[in-house]
């Protein structure tokens, strides 16, 4: 690291921006912190020391100057705010962008291990937010899609028969029955596909009984290897699993003929459970819950299509209708781009702007057939 004996105004204004964004990171890690519990609240409040850290460091280079740290960022109060509110999953994936983008690694006053540390803090960040995306994952899915179909549909079809001629109020007509079928459609169709998942995951879940049966196996015929076998394990590693299993299962079966109550001293520490060692159930998480996921999708279609309706129903029609009812759903889909790019880590603005393309993309074809139809058959 190179520390300037004479350091210039704009190194000095740098220098203590780095100091505000690292008190305010840290203020916002200790702030989710006192949210969680266990392991998550310890990984947050090790996150919290590391900005310290950092933060020490570039006071120690302004010295006299570092009294005259700027006010922190509208973007990091923002931050501060949710986590103290809400502690979500919103705050850690807004929290793992600025990891990512820490400007250390071209910075000559930071050290390399600085720079390697955000690297791994953005590492730290993403899996503490991978938990929360999980949980979310299924009822999420619903939402967004839910939303943007209800936007998109509805707007091409009140768009389509607007074109092809029809009045206000048959337009109004075609958009509330759409706004309905479209709910319901979607509610029971999702209900039925996370049912079905869920159905196929439960017939792969190994059957709980089976674990009965190990004290009683030929250890040396060793079958239960097999099982572990057909989860994918290599050949010796569902050897040594087998043997470790049902050695554990042989000593508390002669623990419980001797008549000693409690575990084995003897008893392998941190073998997993027989039949059921390699399943997950974190697939489950992901899935989710059908009835949750079917009204959230009910719920989120109908205020997405309800969207492009508002102008008839304030009586608006014509050219007037069409501009406002695109501009609504345009606004909408600004808003679900960019909170799909807030939760997936990536950039809101990208996602915001390919929602729009996508949903004016097939508002404008619709819009097209019907003004073409609507020539023809009127």
């Amino acid at each position: 690291m190179t520390v300037p004996l004479n350091p210039s105004s704009r190194e000095l204004r740098r220098w203590r921006r780095y100091v505000a964004d690292e008190r305010a990171e840290a203020a916002v890690y200790r702030d989710l912190a006192a949210r969680r519990h266990g392991e998550e609240r310890e990984i947050l409040l090790a996150l919290a020391e590391a900005e310290a850290r950092h933060e020490a460091h570039w006071i120690n280079l302004l010295g006299a100057g570092a009294d005259r740290v700027p006010a922190v960022s509208l973007r990091t109060r923002i931050l501060g705010f949710l986590a103290r509110r809400f502690g979500s999953v919103f705050v850690l994936a807004l929290a793992q962008r600025a990891e990512t983008r820490s400007p250390y690694e071209s910075d000559v006053h930071a050290t390399p291990a600085m720079a390697a540390d955000e690297r791994i803090h953005g590492e730290v960040v993403r899996g503490l937010a991978a938990r929360g995306r999980q949980r979310l994952a299924g009822t999420f899915r619903a939402a967004v899609f839910g939303a943007n179909d209800g936007l998109v549909s509805n707007l091409a079809l009140v768009l389509g028969i607007g074109a092809a001629g029809l009045g206000p109020a048959s337009v109004l007509l075609a958009g509330v029955a759409g706004l309905l079928a479209g709910a319901l459609s979607m509610g029971a169709g999702e209900y039925v596909s996370v049912r079905s998942q869920r159905e196929l995951l439960e017939a792969s879940t190994p059957d709980a009984g089976a674990e009965t049966v190990l004290p009683h196996l030929d250890v040396d015929a060793n079958e239960l290897a097999l099982v572990y076998r057909a989860r994918g394990m290599s050949e010796a590693a569902a050897a040594q699993q087998a043997r470790a299993v049902l050695g554990q299962a042989g000593q508390e079966r002669d623990t419980a003929a001797a008549g000693a109550t409690g575990p084995s001293a003897d008893t392998p520490a941190g073998v997993p459970a027989g039949v059921s060692a390699g399943v997950s159930t974190e697939q489950f998480e992901a899935v989710g819950s059908a009835w949750r996921a079917a009204l959230w999708s009910f719920v989120f279609f109908a205020s997405g299509a309800v969207i492009p309706v508002i102008p008839y129903l304030f009586g608006l029609q014509g050219a007037a209708a069409v501009v406002v009812a695109a501009v609504l759903v345009g606004i909408a889909l600004l808003g679900t781009g960019a909170i799909v790019g807030l939760l997936s880590g990536a950039s809101p603005l990208k996602r915001a702007l390919r929602q729009l393309a996508i949903g004016y993309g097939a508002a404008a074809v619709t819009y097209a057939l019907g003004a073409s139809l609507g020539a023809t058959v009127l």
